[in-house]
């Protein structure tokens, strides 16, 4: 597609600007001195239009100036005039799971975060979720402090994930470190590793490392804790890449709203989408007897057919839905298809906060037939109706298999 874009500017004479690796135009002149926009051109540009309209290959109607030309695409939200059922579905179906949260009551404006707690934990009640999974990310003090906020007034709601050491990782010792850490957040009551996160610049997020010099999931310093994890039977949510939109250009071919900008790095000194996805099968290959969790269907829910052939080829890979509606909603059929072969092999999760109506929304996706609900991208969703086997697998009983939990 770049090159495409690319070749599209060549041919139509336009100068532009290229910083971090997109292109800016600037107004353009034609051959008869007038000046247009760019996007002028773009009307009657064969790849703009097939991106733009399919095979349609046009709108079907004269395209003419009026006050829309003004309206800016962070502000469009086009409502919409189809009439079709909305069901609402105030508690799942099943018992629910969710293991993908995060420390949100921190986020708490104006109230205590135990206060903002308790009312989240009357909000799962009222939904269905029967526990959650907290994927702190801490260490040290800091996991000891959340431990105590969460387990001693909720000690059957929620379970804690730690997340891994990640100071001085140049030095001889840290191997030795990051493994005496982990031990030590275990016998605290950690039951889990994660969010553990590397979208490019590794897991401690440092643009200023060599390239050489950072952290992936499959590194050799990494080899003595995945070990250990599955020595302690410690499932471990790993966050590998980002939606591949994140590489792409942040222009008129942007498959998201700019409301998702925050998150290009498009030409960056970072490890490519393909270069990070390349990570997850060394990991899995390296560390056979771990029980991995990539969150966000692996952020590959843009292409099921090739995730489903990772699931196939490596049995310790699971993977959670989190903050993936986007992905499942535009395609409900392959995604309904995908989530009943695996369905012992993918959890439920949210990762979008404590809403009430965001649990609900997922309900509805999960549970019934709707069409053309309204999504947070700017693609509509379509309803996966899943079975009632698949819904309880999802929800609730690959969650006691996966995660080691005896009693949910």
């Amino acid at each position: 597609m770049r090159d495409n874009r690319r070749s599209f500017l060549k041919r139509g004479g336009v100068a532009g600007i290229t910083v971090a690796g997109v292109t800016i135009l600037p107004a353009c002149r034609s051959e008869s001195g007038e000046t247009s926009t760019p996007d002028e051109r773009w009307q009657t540009d064969p790849k703009w239009q097939e991106v733009k309209y399919g095979a349609w290959r046009g709108p079907g109607v004269p395209i003419g100036a009026g006050p829309m030309d003004g309206v800016l695409l962070k502000d469009y939200a086009p409502r919409s005039s189809v009439v079709t059922d909305e069901t609402f579905v105030p508690k799942a179906s099943y018992p629910v799971v969710d293991v993908h949260v995060h420390h949100y009551p921190a986020r708490a404006q104006g109230k205590s975060a135990e206060v903002t707690l308790a009312e989240w934990v009357k909000t799962q009640d009222e939904v269905g979720i029967q526990t959650s999974v907290v994927l702190t990310g801490a260490t040290g003090s800091d996991f000891d402090r959340l431990l105590k906020m969460y387990l001693e007034p909720y000690p059957d709601r929620f379970q804690l994930y730690c997340g891994l050491e990640v100071t001085d990782i140049g030095k001889p010792d840290y191997p030795d470190r990051v493994v005496v850490e982990l031990e030590r957040c275990y016998r605290n009551g950690a039951r889990g590793v994660g969010e553990i996160t590397d979208k490019g610049y590794g897991l401690t997020r440092d643009s200023d490392l060599p390239p050489g010099e950072r952290l992936h999931h499959d590194d050799p310093r990494l080899g003595g804790v995945w070990n250990m994890c599955a020595e302690l039977n410690l499932p471990v949510n790993i966050h590998i890449a980002d939606h591949l939109s994140a590489w792409e250009p942040p222009d008129v071919f942007q498959e998201r709203t700019p409301v998702f900008q925050q998150f290009n790095q498009a030409g960056e000194d970072a490890l490519s989408y393909e270069g990070l996805l390349a990570i997850l099968p060394r990991l899995l290959e390296k560390h056979p007897k771990t029980t991995f969790i990539a969150c966000h269907l692996a952020n590959q829910g843009n292409d099921l057919a090739r995730l489903g052939r990772l699931l196939h080829q490596y049995p310790n890979l699971n993977l959670d839905i989190s903050a993936r509606d986007y992905e499942i909603g535009r395609t409900p059929r392959a995604a309904a298809t995908f989530l009943t072969k695996y369905a012992d092999r993918v959890l439920f999760g949210t990762d979008m906060g404590m809403e009430k109506t965001m649990y609900q929304s997922w309900w509805r996706l999960l549970e019934t037939a709707d069409e053309y609900m309204v999504g947070r991208v700017w693609w509509p969703y379509y309803g996966l109706e899943l079975s009632g086997t698949v819904l309880e697998s999802l929800y609730v009983r690959n969650a006691k298999r996966i995660l080691n939990w005896e009693n949910v």
